[in-house]
């Protein structure tokens, strides 16, 4: 993933900061507590395709 690119994107529903997960290829909003997918290096910033986080997830 582009480091500029994460640099600029923030959580479509709250603007807030993104934590990028490589493992999981998912960037994480805690404060809205959810998980937007990276899929073949693209973040999918659609909030109806965002998974909710778990506790464990937002740690």
């Amino acid at each position: 993933m582009d480091a500029r690119l994460l640099e600029i994107l923030v959580c479509p529903a709250c603007k807030g900061p993104l934590d990028y997960r490589k493992a999981q290829s998912e960037l994480l909003c805690k404060a809205c507590r959810l998980g937007y997918p990276i899929k073949d290096d693209i973040p999918v910033m659609l909030e109806d395709e965002a998974r909710a986080l778990t506790s464990e997830d937002v740690r």
